[in-house]
């Protein structure tokens, strides 16, 4: 959800503002949206026990439509994967060898917030660059949003 919402922010931006170097840790609004892409593919590629993506940080992605179109295809196959998971599977170990060397074993209970917590100060970064730089009202991508989309209103 906080994925699509930053999708959803980034859309109306004329290219020039989308593509803009902003000096940050990806460069800008196209950098560290692909950035996120990327991290998204790495980790469901690290529990399908695939190889990391063929290219890093998302380089190939020229377009917003193109890191939006990988994304969904990401989503996708996330969903499913999750959705065949088991509670004892939880706790099995892997073994991931991040683009920096090395290899360390992990249970998917371990990675799962490992994943989780790089990719919502990212998504923070594009929603201050939204704010700051272009007077836009940037998309709420917090957890609790999320809870309260997907529960019971009261009123």
């Amino acid at each position: 959800m906080a994925n699509r919402r930053c999708f959803a922010a980034l859309e109306p931006l004329p290219a020039e503002a989308y593509f803009r170097d902003l000096k940050s840790s990806h460069g800008g609004l196209h950098g560290t949206l692909c950035h996120i892409v990327w991290a998204e593919q790495l980790w469901l590629n690290r529990w399908l026990a695939q190889p990391n993506p063929a290219v890093p940080q998302g380089r190939d992605l020229t377009t917003l439509a193109a890191a939006r179109t990988r994304w969904e295809a990401i989503e996708a196959e996330r969903a499913a994967f999750l959705a065949g998971l088991s509670e004892r599977r939880l706790d099995e170990t892997m073994t991931v060898s991040p683009s920096t060397g090395g290899a360390y074993v992990h249970t998917l209970t371990e990675m799962f917030p490992s994943r989780d917590r790089p990719l919502s100060y990212h998504r923070g970064q594009l929603v201050t660059a939204c704010s700051d730089r272009w007077a836009r009202r940037p998309p709420s991508t917090g957890l609790i949003v999320f809870y309260r989309g997907v529960g019971q209103h009261t009123t």
